[in-house]
């Protein structure tokens, strides 16, 4: 008898995205699993399945194997669906790249991840040629729907059964300490992440406006096709057009991150503001002006914790009164805060959140090809958040800061590492360190604090220019403050809390004043 029998793990056809597609377009043929907000074109589920397996037979006949990594840097739209579930279909696993990424952080990505194979946008893939690729050997672009598809084809089947406990994505997360780290997902941590959200059920349609590198976007998507339900497939949140699109693609559920809660809010009031189709919303943060959305929307919210590590250990119950709370551990998951030498600390007391589920699996089974992260993580036998939490007498949890030097910056967290490696590359610098301020809008702005070469001048505006081609938009620091030298320690470490305490001082150099904006890169469409 094999061990997924434990009625603790999910059976393949419960989790495992290929037998799990098979039957829901045998089950549901009909049913539409994905309305897509770009033009109002739809998929069934067995029309799905007709994509994936078409696309499936064209990465076999590229060589594709099961267990085998296969890159993707993609938009959101129809081509990101049909390769990634066509990637999971041949037992392969999923690997997506941040459409921002490039430079350092891009090389350290491609590198780590071992694949020999990238499917990407055609404006996206000349920056490999900037890096050293490592083992790619084929670079594959997605210029149409016609493109990376075998019609009428069907792949044959995989060596072995796909089981839950195999790794079915790696999904990289920011470093704290250093470079970016993939995290091991399996299809059973995939599924119990979606089992989390337990308002959400099959007469549920969920917009996906997170990205489909990220796990909150992926997420979304996996959580809808385990329970039986839908997504509305968008590329990216925008305020001004998100109402309407909530009420074009008939969504009754998503997820809001960091600033697009206070975004929304500051829209005009409208005689439609409850006039659509919306009626669960994952609001995280729970902030102040959480109140305030549901209110005026008329919509129930929810919150959580949780990190692509994890799989929703944290859940709040419909409509949380204890203001700030990230909700209490869900069945099957052990919580703790502890002290430093990982003993539990007394209620009210804050520590590290470190983690463990009952069930197999159900977590992350550690990085990438990165052994000593994994250790680092998973000692004790506890998964180690790095995140600072306290917990009332009542059993609620509450967030309260990083231990890492990470920053979290309109829904994405940023690696100080990684933007003080960029900085470092100018001529001009002889110190980095880069910290996060506090943000109008809630979550953090990004301040670089700098020291110079001797003999050299920093102009603020200059370095700007440097890092726009060698960095994603949103690791680009607002801030920029001169020092002739960083405050360290005796052993020389840079005391980045002094840095965090001075904020933005004075003789901070502010972008935004000065009318300097960074966006994210637009894509040029794919044609039909």
């Amino acid at each position: 008898m094999t061990s997924w029998r434990d009625k603790r793990i999910l059976a393949p056809e419960e989790c495992v995205l290929r037998p799990l597609l098979d039957r829901r377009a045998c089950e549901t043929p009909d049913k539409v699993f994905v309305q897509f907000a770009d033009g109002g074109a739809t998929w069934t589920y067995r029309e799905l399945r007709d994509q994936v397996l078409e696309t499936a037979a064209a990465l076999q006949a590229l060589g594709v194997q099961q267990d085998e990594p296969v890159l993707t840097w993609l938009p959101n739209g129809p081509e990101a669906l049909r390769i990634w579930f066509a990637i999971n279909y041949l037992g392969a696993i999923y690997i997506p790249l941040n459409l921002a990424y490039r430079g350092q952080i891009l090389e350290h990505a491609v590198r780590s991840s071992a694949a020999r194979l990238i499917v990407g946008h055609p404006d996206l893939l000349p920056r490999l040629d900037a890096i050293d690729a490592a083992a790619i050997q084929r670079r594959v672009p997605i210029e149409s729907a016609q493109s990376l598809r075998q019609p009428g084809g069907a792949p044959e089947a995989p060596a072995r059964a796909i089981m839950p406990w195999d790794t079915q994505s790696v999904i990289y997360t920011s470093g704290t300490t250093g470079p970016s780290k993939g995290v091991l997902c399996s299809y059973l941590h995939a599924a119990s992440a979606a089992n989390a959200f337990y308002a959400a059920t099959a007469d549920d349609r969920n917009m996906v406006n997170l990205p489909l590198f990220h796990a909150g976007g992926t997420g979304a998507i996996y959580r809808m096709l385990v329970k039986g339900g839908s997504i509305a497939l968008v590329e990216a949140f925008d305020t001004n057009s998100f109402w309407d699109t909530v009420r074009a693609t008939r969504t009754t559920c998503l997820t809001l991150l960091g600033a697009m809660v206070p975004f929304l809010l500051k829209l005009p009031p409208s005689p439609r503001d409850r006039d659509h189709t919306l009626k669960k919303v994952v609001l995280v943060p729970l902030s102040d002006a959480s109140e305030a959305f549901a209110d005026r929307f008329g919509v129930d919210v929810y919150t959580t914790f949780n990190m692509t590590e994890t799989s929703w250990p944290l859940v709040s119950e419909r409509n949380p009164s204890v203001r700030g709370t990230c909700g209490r551990p869900r069945p099957g998951i052990e919580a703790r805060i502890v002290d430093e030498h990982d003993c539990e600390v007394a209620p009210g007391v804050t520590g590290e959140l470190m983690l463990r589920s009952d069930t197999p699996w159900t977590m992350n089974h550690g990085y990438h090809n990165n052994p000593e992260a994994t250790a680092r993580a998973w000692r004790n036998g506890w998964f180690h958040t790095g995140d600072v939490f306290r917990r009332d007498a009542d059993g609620n949890f509450f967030f309260v800061d990083r231990l890492k030097d990470a920053i979290r910056r309109r829904g994405e967290n940023i690696s100080s590492f990684e933007v003080e490696a960029e900085l470092m590359a100018h001529p001009a610098v002889r110190e980095a360190a880069a910290v996060a301020v506090p943000s109008e809008l809630g979550e953090d702005e990004v301040l670089a604090v700098l020291a110079p070469v001797a003999g050299k001048a920093i102009d603020p505006a200059e370095v700007l220019e440097f890092l726009l081609p060698r960095m994603a938009h949103f690791m680009v620091p607002r801030y920029v403050r001169v020092l002739p030298e960083l405050p360290k320690t005796p052993t020389q470490k840079v005391q980045k809390n002094l840095l965090r305490a001075d904020g933005v001082t004075p003789d901070t150099w502010d972008r935004e004043a000065v009318g300097i904006r960074v966006r994210r890169e637009r894509l040029t469409k794919m044609s039909s």
